[in-house]
């Protein structure tokens, strides 16, 4: 089909062509094709079915639900949210134009900036957000019931964390790729900006160090997970050349490829795993694992982003994507149905055993990634915008990225809540709680007050030698919950009690591809952050602004990789357990993260002089702000020293001046890490408030000052015309293939060079 040939086939008016060079074929569509009727009906139906799942999970409900309303009740408010809330947004704020080259066209480079296909992109922007959050946070909050978790991932994406994902990608691509610190000191002024950079540096090194930490907790002693993991990275490595210098172009090609390598990695990993060699090769200890992740993380970061990051990431998008949508369809023909209650006593209590606090505000900091994560704007802000082909294109990416993370973790909480409450707090309580025996954690568990049948010592043992495990006991972290539970689900519809141990292995490596793209993605993104803060200093610094200098990227890198490595040293050495107590701050940094976020870009809102569609990031940022403060407030002044961390440092500093232990210490030594690490995250968690209040506080007063003046100039880049072309969604439209055709026989012909190949 030629472009005449759409012409015809659609109304004068429906079809628009952009061209920025008489010489070239059309750079860009823009289709106003109005909705058919048979969409209209289509959509319709998936409203119904979706109201009906959410009557059938909040109102009906009944002794036992069935995992399949939370799966439709989910899907079906993403595909409305996708086509009207996410549309309502592009056409209100975004308004996207393709003739506007965007910043990976502008600055291409072949290193960190590369307008990249669509479809690649999404797959690395996924990877790099969708990290330990979604599995993690949903397991944990498991405690409190599936009601409340369930309705806060969901709406909370929708409203919240995809809003701020997608305005984020838009802002940073119209200033050149700056990331979130840099954007705030240029649109909130020195106090505000200067806040933003610091808070936004320290909570990034925080959230690196704890998504490393459930890394080391799910491949430590895991031989066959480890060996699976590393082979990503030569995969990886060789898709990188095959796609740029043998066969550029050819994604399809070298997605099967990698597919195929992938999955044998996978198979492979069980045998190396009951071989001797590998058994001694590759069982590690978490130190081991946490330095060589602080070495991947460097060189992930200094490494072309074509030749390792943006390969592994679309790689992994390739097992993520795949295994949750075989997770969907085994809960469609398993229909396992859900032990955990709605709402659980643990939701009022505040007094938990996977984690203390009440519902609010806890829940919703423990449930970032999946609904609203601070994380992800550093990734929209970071490597994303410098490789986004098209601005039409940020929609997709941006807020369909976010909504495909959103269903992980409604597929992490369906796996913790399908299994017995019993087993689910053995697995999640602390050792000291449980005993770190299975007849300790029985009397403890069945001690709880839960519904059910109690567990014997023996169901816990064989729960553990079901998955070809020693033990589950206090496997804290979340990733043994969430694979315990995907076994659950699999072995039930493909292989059988037979398979049920390879299903468990298999989400382990699948939770651990996860977390590590986030890693390496999180890592460069924050080394961009801390030259451009370092080239905002000016004299010999200033270089660090040139992006470029390879120099300044080493030596970024390893200031990065050594100071979220030092926090990742002492989680894994925490006498509390060190997922335990750096989650929730991780948690409250996150959302204080995303708080920064949501300032810049209403700010940027108002500032442009769309005070009408203002509302679209200061709901969330009203909403985050009061949730993260309130939680804020209690980890800093409460006297539950289950809660409060300067209750936890006051006690145990009293038992070490006394020569006594304090809470779970078995030693002196113990009692000392405690001390200093209950004052690091104590002083942190004053630190992350007051700099999130000042931002707060800086944004109202810019935003005012653009209310009484009628607006303001912002500081997107100078516009520039583009000569590439590239479809908007993952899926070409017939105008946007004939386009493709033109430029696809101009390349062929060597007239020009294809977007994103060597140079």
């Amino acid at each position: 089909m030629t472009v005449d040939d759409v012409r015809a086939d659609r109304p004068a008016d429906a079809i628009e062509y952009l061209r920025t060079d008489p010489d070239l074929p059309p750079v860009g569509v823009i289709d106003r094709s109005p909705i058919t009727p048979a969409k209209k009906a289509l959509f319709a139906g998936v409203a119904v079915v979706g109201a009906v799942a959410w009557a059938m999970i909040a109102i009906v409900r009944g002794e036992h639900v069935n995992a399949i309303w939370l799966v439709l009740a989910a899907t079906c408010t993403y595909v409305i949210a996708y086509r009207f809330y996410a549309r309502l947004i592009e056409y209100g704020v975004v308004r996207p134009r393709d003739d506007r080259a965007t910043t990976a066209e502008v600055l291409e480079n072949g290193k960190d900036y590369l307008p990249m296909d669509r479809r690649v992109l999404f797959g690395h922007h996924f990877a790099a957000v969708a990290g330990a959050g979604p599995l993690v946070g949903p397991v944990l909050a498991a405690q409190m019931g599936y009601l409340p978790g369930v309705i806060w991932i969901v709406v909370g994406v929708v409203f919240a964390g995809a809003v701020q994902d997608y305005l984020v990608l838009w802002a940073s691509n119209r200033r050149r790729g700056r990331s979130l610190g840099q954007m705030a000191r240029d649109e909130l002024g020195v106090v505000g900006g200067v806040a933003a950079l610091v808070g936004v540096l320290v909570i990034m090194m925080i959230l690196l160090a704890v998504l490393a930490l459930v890394v080391v907790n799910a491949l430590a002693t895991s031989p066959w997970g480890v060996f699976s993991i590393a082979m990503t990275i030569p995969i990886a490595l060789f898709m990188g050349v095959y796609l740029r210098y043998l066969r550029p172009g050819r994604v399809s090609e070298v997605s099967l490829i990698g597919f195929v390598l992938l999955l044998f990695a996978i198979v492979a990993g069980k045998w190396v795993g009951e071989s001797g060699w590998g058994a001694d090769w590759f069982t590690l200890t978490p130190t081991t694992l946490s330095l060589l992740l602080v070495g991947y993380g460097f060189l992930a970061s200094v490494l072309p982003v074509w030749l390792l990051l943006a390969p592994r990431d679309y790689l992994s998008t390739f097992m993520k994507v795949g295994t949750i949508l075989l997770l969907v369809l085994g809960i469609l023909i398993v229909r396992p149905v859900l032990d955990m209650p709605a709402v659980t006593s643990f939701a009022g209590s505040g007094a938990g055993p996977v984690f203390a606090g009440s519902l609010f505000p806890f829940l919703f900091i423990t449930i970032a990634c999946g609904a609203l994560s601070g994380f992800h704007a550093l990734i929209a802000s970071g490597t994303t915008p410098k490789l986004l082909a098209k601005e039409s294109q940020a929609r997709m990416i941006g807020y369909g990225g976010m909504l495909t993370e959103s269903l992980v973790a409604v597929m992490a909480l369906i796996a913790a809540c399908v299994l017995d409450q019993h087993l689910y707090f053995a697995i999640n309580a602390p050792a000291a709680a449980t005993g770190g025996t299975p007849d300790k954690a029985a009397q403890y568990v069945n001690g709880l007050g839960l519904a059910g049948p109690p567990i014997s010592a023996d169901e816990l043992a064989d729960a553990a030698t079901d998955v070809g495990e020693k033990t589950m006991i206090s496997r804290t972290g979340g990733a043994p919950t969430f694979a315990i539970g995907m076994s659950e689900i699999f072995h039930r519809f493909i292989g059988g009690e037979s398979l049920r141990a390879f299903w468990y292995h298999f989400a382990i490596m699948f939770e651990a591809l996860f977390i590590l793209t986030t890693i390496d993605a999180g890592t460069r993104v924050a080394r961009f952050m801390l030259t451009d803060t370092l080239g905002n200093l000016g004299g010999p610094l200033a270089k660090f602004k040139d992006p470029s200098w390879r120099t300044g990227a080493w030596i970024g890198s390893a200031i990065v990789v050594a100071a979220w490595g030092s926090i990742l040293l002492m989680g894994v050495s925490d006498p509390l357990g060190g997922i335990n107590t750096l989650f929730p701050l991780f948690g409250i940094a996150n959302q204080l993260l995303a708080a920064i976020a949501l300032t810049v870009v209403l700010t940027i809102v108002v500032k442009k002089g769309m005070l009408r569609w203002a509302w679209i990031p200061a709901i969330p940022l009203v909403w985050d702000l009061t949730v993260t403060m309130t939680a804020s407030w209690q980890k800093i002044f409460s006297a539950d020293p289950r809660l409060g961390y300067w209750k936890q440092h006051s006690l145990c500093q009293a038992a070490q001046d006394a020569g006594t232990l304090c809470l779970t210490a078995k030693s002196p030594a113990d009692v000392e890490k405690i001390v200093r690490n209950t004052f690091i995250q104590g002083t942190l968690s004053i630190l992350f408030a007051v700099l999130v209040l000042i931002v707060a506080l800086a944004g109202a007063r810019v935003c005012l000052r653009a209310l009484r003046s009628g607006g303001a100039p912002t500081t997107e880049a100078p516009e520039e015309p583009s000569r590439i072309f590239a479809p908007s969604g993952f899926v070409a439209t017939p105008a946007e293939r004939a386009v493709q055709h033109e430029w696809d026989e101009l390349i062929a012909a060597g007239t020009i060079r294809a977007p994103g190949a060597a140079r």
